[in-house]
């Protein structure tokens, strides 16, 4: 078997936004789909894992689109361990069309947890590291790697929300994707229209769950440059905690 893996996908018409190009959530669900197809048919996946009372969750996203898939565009999303450590590993992405055309690349880091302690898991204690057979380096990701998202203390709050069920995934959690779905909804429909979005990076830092309340603190740190903090309100009133950070760059249209 190939250390890179090839999967083909659709952008399916209801996928789509008001542009009939690829919501970025949606490519996002798609990768990580192709994450998981990739690690289950190489032995690590969550069909492995599940059993064991174990699972990966996404730490890190960065994702540089060209363009996005026009609907019914086919697509192919290619996906290769880069690399591999105790406690994380370093994932990669290529989205393709069938004629070869590149619309863009990923950059993943992924931490592999305890589902019933929620803590950091040895991954190369898995079938004795046999995924570090798996790392994938002569491959090219031309895109920059996540960067550190610093913001100061004049970020205003933009919005607050409710989180319920359909914000609820298969680890419990609220879905890495559903954040990438709200840090865009800061932005309202004009903007979209006017403004491509060219990279997307999110960095989670802890757990938020159905009933939480999340408010969402954007500050412009460069001209079509923004960063997200997003905190939660835990249902319990138990304190408010910082759940992830993104950054968004937008080019004019």
């Amino acid at each position: 078997m190939d250390k890179i893996g090839k999967y083909l996908f659709l952008a399916e018409p209801f996928h789509c936004d008001f542009s009939h190009r690829l919501f970025m959530s949606h490519l996002g669900n798609h990768m990580l789909n192709a994450a998981d197809f990739h690690s289950t048919e190489r032995g690590f996946g969550m069909t492995y894992l599940n059993p064991i009372h174990k699972t990966w969750v996404l730490s890190r996203l960065a994702v540089e689109m060209e363009e996005m898939p026009v609907q019914y565009t086919k697509f192919f999303v290619e996906t290769w361990v880069e690399g591999a450590m105790k406690y994380f590993t370093n994932r990669n992405f290529r989205v393709v069309g069938e004629d070869g055309r590149v619309f863009g690349y990923g950059r993943s880091v992924w931490a592999m947890i305890d589902t019933d302690t929620r803590q950091p898991q040895d991954i190369l204690a898995i079938h004795d590291g046999a995924i570090k057979g798996w790392i994938e380096t002569g491959k090219e990701c031309p895109i920059e790697k996540s960067s550190r998202v610093k913001m100061s203390a004049d970020a205003s709050i933009v919005r607050t929300i409710d989180t319920g069920y359909s914000d609820v995934d298969v680890n419990g959690h609220v879905n890495s994707v559903k954040y990438i779905e709200h840090v865009l909804d800061l932005f309202d429909i004009e903007w979209h229209r006017t403004h491509r979005l060219k990279r997307f990076e999110i960095a989670y830092v802890a757990e938020s769950h159905g009933g939480d309340k999340l408010s969402f603190y954007r500050e412009e740190t460069a001209e079509g440059e923004f960063c997200v903090r997003i905190v939660k309100s835990p249902a319990d009133a138990s304190g408010d905690v910082e759940v992830c950070r993104s950054k968004v760059k937008f080019i004019n249209i």
